[in-house]
């Protein structure tokens, strides 16, 4: 699973392709185990390779075993969890950390409850309701997929209703309508992308005057369709990284300067 990820993200970044390739990848990487647990027939053999993907929510990262696995508990999926994932990893608006003393999921009765329901536990406690009407629309858009990433049409033998509204009132009806409300603001999923690298090249994290920055980034490759390379390129050229860089030679002069003495 975790290589399939892996490989995507390879893929981008070695043939230079458009960011928001991670969410809507039309191909991904199979070997026969993981085709199995997809459901995809006629891929045989342990060594992955590159396989066009026929169903549409399997397109992208959302539709990828790893994230749906990482983002779900060891029995049940977790809508929480889900919808807290895309926010902070696609989106870049990190939800408000939880109350003290949450308290758990709780079946009604011993009825079997479908998540949604459950979930509804969450949102009628005002304390709650906040944050959880931005997490559990996202989440439970994907409830579609169990908790190790399967694809189903039921949840605790009742059909799944994956209908929700987002916080910007977006309607969703599932992975695919959630992918699409996504790529139809494509400079947030890439300025998120953009933290992220920026972060990694600087080795530490952003400040608030850091930003106009990444904004100054995402805007000129908007106009390369958000190519890997554009990214890169930019920050290796913004003022923070070649700061860093120029700090970096400085430190290293000074420690060969000390050796040679």
């Amino acid at each position: 699973m975790q290589r399939e990820t892996e490989m995507l993200f390879e893929s981008v970044v070695l043939e230079d392709r458009s960011a928001l390739t991670l969410l809507n990848a039309d191909y991904t990487f199979m070997n026969e185990r993981l085709a199995k647990h997809y459901g995809v027939p006629g891929i045989y053999g342990d060594q992955l390779r590159r396989v066009p993907v026929k169903d549409e929510y399997r397109k992208g990262l959302l539709g990828q075993a790893s994230i749906l696995t990482l983002t779900s508990n060891d029995d049940r999926t977790s809508p929480v969890t889900r919808g807290k994932y895309v926010l902070t990893n696609i989106l870049g608006t990190p939800p408000p950390p939880p109350p003290p003393n949450v308290p758990p999921l709780n079946e009604l009765s011993g009825k079997v409850l479908t998540m949604r329901e459950r979930m509804l536990e969450h949102r009628a406690n005002t304390v709650c309701a906040n944050c959880h009407r931005l997490m559990d629309p996202i989440g439970l858009s994907l409830e579609n997929f169990d908790a190790i990433g399967r694809y189903r049409t039921t949840d605790g033998g009742a059909p799944i209703d994956a209908h929700d509204t987002l916080y910007n009132g977006a309607k969703v009806d599932g992975p695919v309508s959630l992918r699409n409300v996504i790529l139809s603001h494509p400079d947030q999923f890439v300025r998120t992308m953009t933290e992220m690298l920026l972060t990694y090249a600087l080795g530490q994290g952003l400040e608030t005057y850091d930003m106009p920055v990444v904004r100054s980034i995402v805007r000129d490759a908007a106009g390369k369709n958000y190519k890997f390379s554009s990214l890169v390129l930019g920050i290796v050229k913004s003022a923070p990284f070649q700061m860093r860089a120029k700090k970096f030679e400085e430190v290293q002069t000074s420690a060969i300067d000390k050796i040679e003495k």
